[in-house]
Protein backbone atom coordinates (compact mmCIF):
# COMPACT_ATOMS: atom_id res chain seq x y z
CA UNK A 1 0.00 0.00 0.00
CA UNK A 2 0.93 3.17 -0.69
CA UNK A 3 0.15 6.30 1.26
CA UNK A 4 -0.66 10.01 0.65
CA UNK A 5 -1.70 13.07 1.84
CA UNK A 6 -3.96 15.56 0.50
CA UNK A 7 -4.52 19.37 1.53
CA UNK A 8 -6.27 22.01 0.19
CA UNK A 9 -6.84 25.57 2.43
CA UNK A 10 -8.62 28.87 1.47
CA UNK A 11 -8.86 31.86 3.49
CA UNK A 12 -11.04 35.04 3.39
CA UNK A 13 -11.28 38.42 5.75
CA UNK A 14 -14.62 38.51 5.04
CA UNK A 15 -16.66 35.78 6.14
CA UNK A 16 -16.95 34.39 10.23
CA UNK A 17 -15.67 31.10 11.66
CA UNK A 18 -19.53 30.61 11.84
CA UNK A 19 -20.58 31.37 8.41
CA UNK A 20 -18.09 28.99 6.76
CA UNK A 21 -19.27 26.43 9.20
CA UNK A 22 -22.82 27.37 8.85
CA UNK A 23 -22.19 26.00 5.00
CA UNK A 24 -21.03 22.28 5.93
CA UNK A 25 -22.40 21.78 9.40
CA UNK A 26 -24.77 19.02 7.96
CA UNK A 27 -22.90 16.32 7.34
CA UNK A 28 -25.37 15.24 4.42
CA UNK A 29 -25.91 17.97 2.82
CA UNK A 30 -24.86 18.40 -0.88
CA UNK A 31 -23.07 21.41 -0.44
CA UNK A 32 -19.69 20.48 -2.81
CA UNK A 33 -20.25 22.12 -6.50
CA UNK A 34 -19.34 18.42 -8.00
CA UNK A 35 -22.29 17.03 -6.25
CA UNK A 36 -25.15 15.29 -7.99
CA UNK A 37 -27.57 13.40 -5.41
CA UNK A 38 -26.61 12.58 -1.84
CA UNK A 39 -28.83 11.20 0.55
CA UNK A 40 -27.78 10.59 4.68
CA UNK A 41 -28.48 6.78 5.81
CA UNK A 42 -27.39 5.18 9.15
CA UNK A 43 -25.42 1.70 9.31
CA UNK A 44 -26.50 -0.81 11.67
CA UNK A 45 -24.93 0.33 14.79
CA UNK A 46 -25.99 4.16 13.90
CA UNK A 47 -23.19 5.98 12.67
CA UNK A 48 -24.29 8.46 10.43
CA UNK A 49 -23.40 8.24 6.53
CA UNK A 50 -23.81 10.04 3.37
CA UNK A 51 -24.03 8.42 -0.17
CA UNK A 52 -24.01 10.57 -2.95
CA UNK A 53 -23.13 10.28 -6.79
CA UNK A 54 -20.78 13.16 -8.37
CA UNK A 55 -21.25 14.58 -11.86
CA UNK A 56 -21.07 12.54 -14.89
CA UNK A 57 -20.23 9.58 -12.94
CA UNK A 58 -22.63 6.54 -11.94
CA UNK A 59 -20.49 5.27 -8.97
CA UNK A 60 -22.31 5.32 -5.64
CA UNK A 61 -19.71 6.68 -2.94
CA UNK A 62 -20.30 6.28 0.49
CA UNK A 63 -18.44 7.83 3.65
CA UNK A 64 -19.31 7.71 7.25
CA UNK A 65 -18.90 10.66 9.91
CA UNK A 66 -16.39 9.49 12.51
CA UNK A 67 -16.60 13.01 14.50
CA UNK A 68 -17.93 15.98 14.73
CA UNK A 69 -17.55 19.74 17.20
CA UNK A 70 -19.84 22.23 16.24
CA UNK A 71 -18.21 24.36 18.85
CA UNK A 72 -14.47 23.45 16.82
CA UNK A 73 -16.09 23.93 13.14
CA UNK A 74 -14.17 20.48 12.68
CA UNK A 75 -15.75 17.41 11.54
CA UNK A 76 -13.81 13.63 10.21
CA UNK A 77 -14.92 11.11 8.09
CA UNK A 78 -13.90 8.13 6.17
CA UNK A 79 -14.52 6.38 3.21
CA UNK A 80 -16.74 3.19 2.71
CA UNK A 81 -17.50 2.50 -1.09
CA UNK A 82 -16.71 4.07 -4.13
CA UNK A 83 -13.06 4.74 -4.59
CA UNK A 84 -11.56 1.85 -6.13
CA UNK A 85 -7.94 0.76 -4.94
CA UNK A 86 -8.41 2.98 -1.45
CA UNK A 87 -7.79 0.97 1.26
CA UNK A 88 -8.29 3.95 3.99
CA UNK A 89 -9.13 6.89 3.24
CA UNK A 90 -9.92 9.37 6.26
CA UNK A 91 -10.67 13.29 6.11
CA UNK A 92 -11.03 16.27 7.87
CA UNK A 93 -12.72 19.57 6.88
CA UNK A 94 -11.88 22.13 9.77
CA UNK A 95 -12.94 25.93 10.12
CA UNK A 96 -10.14 28.06 12.35
CA UNK A 97 -8.91 31.45 12.45
CA UNK A 98 -5.49 32.86 11.82
CA UNK A 99 -3.39 35.01 13.33
CA UNK A 100 -4.58 37.95 11.27
CA UNK A 101 -7.90 37.02 12.47
CA UNK A 102 -9.09 36.07 8.95
CA UNK A 103 -11.05 32.71 8.73
CA UNK A 104 -9.34 29.45 7.47
CA UNK A 105 -11.01 26.19 5.73
CA UNK A 106 -9.26 23.61 5.68
CA UNK A 107 -9.88 19.99 3.89
CA UNK A 108 -7.36 17.15 4.73
CA UNK A 109 -6.97 13.50 4.03
CA UNK A 110 -4.79 10.53 4.31
CA UNK A 111 -5.55 8.40 1.63
CA UNK A 112 -3.62 4.34 1.53
CA UNK A 113 -4.30 2.50 -1.72
CA UNK A 114 -2.29 -0.07 -4.03
CA UNK A 115 0.77 1.72 -5.92
CA UNK A 116 -1.46 1.77 -9.20
CA UNK A 117 -3.69 3.59 -7.91
CA UNK A 118 -2.52 5.76 -5.19
CA UNK A 119 -1.18 9.08 -7.50
CA UNK A 120 -5.10 9.05 -9.59
CA UNK A 121 -6.50 8.79 -6.01
CA UNK A 122 -4.46 11.70 -4.78
CA UNK A 123 -4.84 14.08 -7.57
CA UNK A 124 -9.00 13.76 -7.86
CA UNK A 125 -8.90 13.97 -4.53
CA UNK A 126 -6.78 17.32 -4.45
CA UNK A 127 -9.19 18.26 -7.28
CA UNK A 128 -12.20 17.82 -5.17
CA UNK A 129 -10.63 19.27 -1.81
CA UNK A 130 -9.55 22.77 -4.22
CA UNK A 131 -12.87 23.16 -5.56
CA UNK A 132 -14.40 22.33 -2.05
CA UNK A 133 -12.91 24.57 -0.09
CA UNK A 134 -13.66 27.72 -2.66
CA UNK A 135 -16.94 26.91 -2.50
CA UNK A 136 -17.52 26.99 1.03
CA UNK A 137 -15.88 30.79 0.83
CA UNK A 138 -18.03 31.84 -1.66
CA UNK A 139 -21.30 30.32 -0.25
CA UNK A 140 -20.36 31.89 3.30
CA UNK A 141 -19.82 35.17 1.71
CA UNK A 142 -23.43 35.26 0.62
CA UNK A 143 -24.98 34.01 3.94
CA UNK A 144 -26.03 36.72 6.24
CA UNK A 145 -24.51 36.51 9.73
CA UNK A 146 -27.18 34.99 12.09
CA UNK A 147 -29.67 32.29 11.51
CA UNK A 148 -31.26 29.44 13.42
CA UNK A 149 -30.16 28.83 17.03
CA UNK A 150 -31.04 25.17 17.25
CA UNK A 151 -32.70 25.60 20.41
CA UNK A 152 -35.45 23.72 21.04
CA UNK A 153 -38.33 24.90 23.45
CA UNK A 154 -38.72 23.09 26.49
CA UNK A 155 -41.69 20.15 26.32
CA UNK A 156 -44.47 20.03 29.47
CA UNK A 157 -44.08 16.22 30.44
CA UNK A 158 -45.21 15.48 33.54
CA UNK A 159 -42.18 13.38 36.04
CA UNK A 160 -43.00 11.09 38.11
CA UNK A 161 -41.03 9.62 40.98
CA UNK A 162 -40.36 5.99 41.36
CA UNK A 163 -39.01 3.87 43.75
CA UNK A 164 -37.15 0.84 43.48
CA UNK A 165 -37.16 -1.21 46.59
CA UNK A 166 -33.97 -2.90 47.15
CA UNK A 167 -31.11 -2.98 49.25
CA UNK A 168 -29.62 -0.04 48.98
CA UNK A 169 -33.16 1.84 48.00
CA UNK A 170 -33.05 3.55 44.63
CA UNK A 171 -35.00 6.42 43.75
CA UNK A 172 -35.54 8.07 40.22
CA UNK A 173 -37.34 10.07 38.64
CA UNK A 174 -38.77 8.84 34.81
CA UNK A 175 -40.86 10.60 32.32
CA UNK A 176 -43.57 8.10 30.55
CA UNK A 177 -42.94 5.39 28.65
CA UNK A 178 -41.90 5.73 24.90
CA UNK A 179 -39.03 3.51 23.39
CA UNK A 180 -37.63 0.36 24.58
CA UNK A 181 -34.23 1.98 25.03
CA UNK A 182 -33.65 4.35 28.71
CA UNK A 183 -31.33 7.60 28.62
CA UNK A 184 -30.38 7.42 32.33
CA UNK A 185 -28.54 10.07 33.62
CA UNK A 186 -26.35 10.18 36.22
CA UNK A 187 -25.23 13.33 38.44
CA UNK A 188 -22.35 14.89 39.96
CA UNK A 189 -20.56 14.42 43.16
CA UNK A 190 -22.08 17.38 44.39
CA UNK A 191 -26.10 17.06 42.90
CA UNK A 192 -28.87 14.56 42.44
CA UNK A 193 -31.01 13.72 40.53
CA UNK A 194 -33.27 16.90 40.41
CA UNK A 195 -30.05 18.43 38.14
CA UNK A 196 -31.52 16.35 35.93
CA UNK A 197 -35.14 17.72 35.63
CA UNK A 198 -34.60 20.08 32.23
CA UNK A 199 -33.08 17.12 30.00
CA UNK A 200 -35.49 14.83 31.37
CA UNK A 201 -38.54 17.69 29.70
CA UNK A 202 -36.11 17.55 26.36
CA UNK A 203 -35.60 13.91 25.86
CA UNK A 204 -39.43 12.94 27.14
CA UNK A 205 -40.66 13.43 23.38
CA UNK A 206 -38.42 11.04 21.95
CA UNK A 207 -37.38 8.54 24.40
CA UNK A 208 -38.20 7.72 28.12
CA UNK A 209 -35.62 8.92 30.22
CA UNK A 210 -34.67 8.49 33.89
CA UNK A 211 -32.76 10.27 36.66
CA UNK A 212 -31.04 8.23 39.39
CA UNK A 213 -29.97 9.31 42.55
CA UNK A 214 -27.04 7.73 43.52
CA UNK A 215 -26.53 5.63 47.03
CA UNK A 216 -26.74 7.92 49.42
CA UNK A 217 -28.13 10.99 47.97
CA UNK A 218 -31.69 11.99 47.85
CA UNK A 219 -34.39 9.81 48.29
CA UNK A 220 -32.11 6.51 47.20
CA UNK A 221 -30.20 4.57 50.72
CA UNK A 222 -26.23 3.75 50.94
CA UNK A 223 -25.47 0.26 51.20
CA UNK A 224 -24.12 -1.72 54.14
CA UNK A 225 -20.43 -1.31 52.74
CA UNK A 226 -18.28 1.45 51.42
CA UNK A 227 -19.62 2.08 47.91
CA UNK A 228 -17.56 0.77 44.50
CA UNK A 229 -18.06 1.84 41.00
CA UNK A 230 -18.87 -1.90 40.18
CA UNK A 231 -21.74 -1.27 42.88
CA UNK A 232 -22.99 1.97 40.50
CA UNK A 233 -23.01 -0.77 37.74
CA UNK A 234 -24.70 -3.04 39.60
CA UNK A 235 -27.59 -0.04 40.03
CA UNK A 236 -27.54 1.16 36.82
CA UNK A 237 -28.47 -2.76 35.44
CA UNK A 238 -31.48 -2.99 38.25
CA UNK A 239 -32.74 0.23 36.99
CA UNK A 240 -32.88 -0.99 33.67
CA UNK A 241 -34.15 -4.09 34.74
CA UNK A 242 -37.30 -2.81 36.45
CA UNK A 243 -37.91 -0.53 33.47
CA UNK A 244 -37.79 -3.01 31.43
CA UNK A 245 -35.11 -1.31 28.99
CA UNK A 246 -33.78 -3.42 26.23
CA UNK A 247 -31.45 -0.76 25.43
CA UNK A 248 -30.01 2.09 27.50
CA UNK A 249 -27.91 5.30 26.67
CA UNK A 250 -25.95 6.41 29.71
CA UNK A 251 -25.48 10.57 30.69
CA UNK A 252 -23.27 11.41 33.40
CA UNK A 253 -22.25 14.60 34.49
CA UNK A 254 -18.40 14.92 35.98
CA UNK A 255 -18.50 12.02 38.60
CA UNK A 256 -21.56 10.17 36.99
CA UNK A 257 -19.22 10.29 33.68
CA UNK A 258 -16.65 8.42 35.32
CA UNK A 259 -19.44 5.92 36.28
CA UNK A 260 -21.21 6.45 33.16
CA UNK A 261 -17.71 5.22 31.28
CA UNK A 262 -17.11 2.67 33.56
CA UNK A 263 -20.67 0.85 32.88
CA UNK A 264 -19.60 1.21 29.23
CA UNK A 265 -15.97 -0.25 29.76
CA UNK A 266 -18.08 -3.72 31.11
CA UNK A 267 -21.11 -3.67 29.47
CA UNK A 268 -20.29 -1.98 25.68
CA UNK A 269 -23.25 -3.90 24.43
CA UNK A 270 -26.17 -2.49 26.57
CA UNK A 271 -24.94 0.74 25.26
CA UNK A 272 -26.89 2.61 22.33
CA UNK A 273 -24.67 5.72 23.24
CA UNK A 274 -22.79 7.03 25.72
CA UNK A 275 -22.80 11.20 26.79
CA UNK A 276 -20.25 12.34 29.00
CA UNK A 277 -20.51 16.08 30.46
CA UNK A 278 -17.59 17.72 32.50
CA UNK A 279 -15.67 14.80 32.98
CA UNK A 280 -14.61 11.19 31.71
CA UNK A 281 -11.95 9.37 33.36
CA UNK A 282 -12.40 10.69 36.92
CA UNK A 283 -9.07 9.76 38.80
CA UNK A 284 -8.18 6.81 36.93
CA UNK A 285 -4.98 8.32 35.35
CA UNK A 286 -4.20 9.84 38.34
CA UNK A 287 -1.16 8.15 40.52
CA UNK A 288 -1.87 6.73 44.15
CA UNK A 289 -0.51 9.97 45.65
CA UNK A 290 -2.40 12.61 43.39
CA UNK A 291 -5.45 10.31 44.85
CA UNK A 292 -4.57 10.75 48.34
CA UNK A 293 -3.84 14.58 48.42
CA UNK A 294 -7.44 14.83 46.65
CA UNK A 295 -9.87 12.76 48.74
CA UNK A 296 -7.70 13.99 52.11
CA UNK A 297 -8.13 17.49 51.06
CA UNK A 298 -11.88 17.02 50.57
CA UNK A 299 -12.13 15.21 54.01
CA UNK A 300 -10.44 17.54 56.06
CA UNK A 301 -13.93 19.84 56.56
CA UNK A 302 -15.47 16.36 57.18
CA UNK A 303 -12.90 15.67 59.70
CA UNK A 304 -13.61 19.00 61.57
CA UNK A 305 -17.75 17.94 61.90
CA UNK A 306 -18.43 20.43 58.99
CA UNK A 307 -20.90 18.96 56.88
CA UNK A 308 -21.15 19.72 52.85
CA UNK A 309 -23.90 22.54 53.70
CA UNK A 310 -21.10 24.56 55.45
CA UNK A 311 -18.38 24.55 52.39
CA UNK A 312 -21.29 24.60 49.57
CA UNK A 313 -20.82 27.91 48.84
CA UNK A 314 -17.10 27.75 48.31
CA UNK A 315 -17.69 24.40 46.25
CA UNK A 316 -20.03 26.52 44.32
CA UNK A 317 -17.22 29.23 43.94
CA UNK A 318 -15.15 27.09 41.96
CA UNK A 319 -17.88 25.17 39.84
CA UNK A 320 -19.96 27.83 38.68
CA UNK A 321 -18.99 29.76 35.71
CA UNK A 322 -18.79 33.46 35.49
CA UNK A 323 -22.05 34.15 33.86
CA UNK A 324 -24.11 31.88 36.70
CA UNK A 325 -27.39 34.06 37.67
CA UNK A 326 -27.92 33.99 41.57
CA UNK A 327 -30.50 32.31 41.35
CA UNK A 328 -28.50 29.21 39.52
CA UNK A 329 -25.71 29.75 41.88
CA UNK A 330 -28.33 29.20 44.71
CA UNK A 331 -29.95 26.34 43.04
CA UNK A 332 -26.11 24.62 42.97
CA UNK A 333 -25.11 25.66 46.67
CA UNK A 334 -28.96 24.34 47.74
CA UNK A 335 -27.57 20.99 45.63
CA UNK A 336 -24.68 20.80 47.31
CA UNK A 337 -26.16 21.42 50.90
CA UNK A 338 -28.69 18.65 50.93
CA UNK A 339 -25.64 15.75 50.92
CA UNK A 340 -25.60 14.01 53.45
CA UNK A 341 -21.91 14.06 55.09
CA UNK A 342 -21.39 10.24 54.97
CA UNK A 343 -22.38 9.92 52.05
CA UNK A 344 -19.95 13.09 50.65
CA UNK A 345 -17.25 10.48 52.50
CA UNK A 346 -18.69 7.70 50.80
CA UNK A 347 -18.28 9.12 47.16
CA UNK A 348 -15.29 10.59 47.77
CA UNK A 349 -13.35 7.60 48.39
CA UNK A 350 -15.25 5.46 45.38
CA UNK A 351 -14.28 7.92 43.60
CA UNK A 352 -10.70 8.28 44.42
CA UNK A 353 -10.12 4.38 44.89
CA UNK A 354 -10.75 3.62 40.64
CA UNK A 355 -10.83 0.18 39.37
CA UNK A 356 -8.88 0.64 36.36
CA UNK A 357 -7.79 2.74 33.50
CA UNK A 358 -10.03 3.05 30.67
CA UNK A 359 -9.38 1.11 27.39
CA UNK A 360 -11.12 3.52 25.14
CA UNK A 361 -10.97 0.81 22.43
CA UNK A 362 -14.23 -0.72 24.22
CA UNK A 363 -16.22 2.51 23.42
CA UNK A 364 -17.43 0.89 20.33
CA UNK A 365 -20.93 3.25 20.66
CA UNK A 366 -21.59 6.77 19.43
CA UNK A 367 -19.78 9.28 22.00
CA UNK A 368 -21.06 13.18 22.84
CA UNK A 369 -18.65 15.23 25.19
CA UNK A 370 -19.52 18.16 26.17
CA UNK A 371 -17.92 20.16 28.85
CA UNK A 372 -18.73 24.50 29.87
CA UNK A 373 -16.53 27.00 28.32
CA UNK A 374 -15.56 27.60 32.17
CA UNK A 375 -14.82 24.51 33.77
CA UNK A 376 -12.41 24.32 35.83
CA UNK A 377 -12.58 21.11 36.91
CA UNK A 378 -12.54 19.60 32.83
CA UNK A 379 -11.54 22.21 31.40
CA UNK A 380 -12.45 22.37 27.12
CA UNK A 381 -8.98 21.29 25.95
CA UNK A 382 -8.79 18.71 28.22
CA UNK A 383 -12.06 17.01 27.10
CA UNK A 384 -10.78 17.84 23.78
CA UNK A 385 -7.72 15.74 24.36
CA UNK A 386 -10.45 12.84 25.39
CA UNK A 387 -12.33 12.87 22.77
CA UNK A 388 -9.57 12.42 20.22
CA UNK A 389 -8.35 9.84 22.55
CA UNK A 390 -11.35 7.73 22.13
CA UNK A 391 -11.37 8.70 18.41
CA UNK A 392 -8.09 7.49 17.64
CA UNK A 393 -8.56 4.22 19.70
CA UNK A 394 -11.96 3.26 18.25
CA UNK A 395 -11.91 0.82 15.12
CA UNK A 396 -15.36 2.72 14.00
CA UNK A 397 -15.26 5.87 15.62
CA UNK A 398 -18.43 8.29 16.04
CA UNK A 399 -17.28 10.83 18.32
CA UNK A 400 -19.20 14.33 18.84
CA UNK A 401 -17.52 17.16 21.21
CA UNK A 402 -19.12 20.13 22.16
CA UNK A 403 -18.07 23.24 24.32
CA UNK A 404 -21.18 24.95 26.01
CA UNK A 405 -20.99 28.57 25.53
CA UNK A 406 -20.75 30.43 28.72
CA UNK A 407 -20.99 27.69 30.75
CA UNK A 408 -19.18 26.48 34.08
CA UNK A 409 -18.82 22.94 35.50
CA UNK A 410 -22.43 21.50 35.73
CA UNK A 411 -23.36 22.77 32.60
CA UNK A 412 -26.56 21.20 31.85
CA UNK A 413 -28.21 23.91 34.32
CA UNK A 414 -25.99 26.89 33.64
CA UNK A 415 -26.90 26.38 29.88
CA UNK A 416 -30.29 24.20 29.79
CA UNK A 417 -30.81 25.47 26.12
CA UNK A 418 -27.50 24.89 24.36
CA UNK A 419 -26.89 22.07 26.19
CA UNK A 420 -30.13 20.39 25.41
CA UNK A 421 -29.75 21.15 21.50
CA UNK A 422 -26.82 19.23 21.59
CA UNK A 423 -28.54 16.38 23.44
CA UNK A 424 -31.41 16.19 21.48
CA UNK A 425 -29.83 15.83 18.17
CA UNK A 426 -27.60 12.97 19.48
CA UNK A 427 -30.78 11.04 21.47
CA UNK A 428 -32.75 11.18 18.03
CA UNK A 429 -30.26 9.76 16.24
CA UNK A 430 -28.81 6.70 18.44
CA UNK A 431 -32.07 5.93 19.77
CA UNK A 432 -33.64 6.09 16.41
Amino acid sequence: MTTRRIRATATSGVISQDQAWAVVCDFCDPWHPAINEMRAETDDAGHIVRAFTVAGEDTLYRERLTYFSNSDHRMGYTHLDGIEGAHRYGGWLAITEARSGDTVVCMSATIEATAARADAIAAGTQAVFDAGVKAIVEAAAGHAAGGETGLLPPSQITLDQMQIDSLPRLAITITPEGSDTLVLFLHGIGGNRDNWNPQLQAIAPYARAAALDLRGYGGSSLGASQSTVDDYCADIQRVCDVLGARRLVLCGLSYGAWIATSFAMRHPERLAGLVLSGGCTGMSEAGPDERDAFRISREVPSDEGRAPADFATAVVDVIAGPDASPEMRGALTTSMAAIPAQTYRDALRCFTNPLETFDFSRLTMPVLLMTGEHDRLAPPEEMRRVSERIWDASQFPDVHFEVITGAGHVCNLEKPDLYNASLTGFIKRVVG
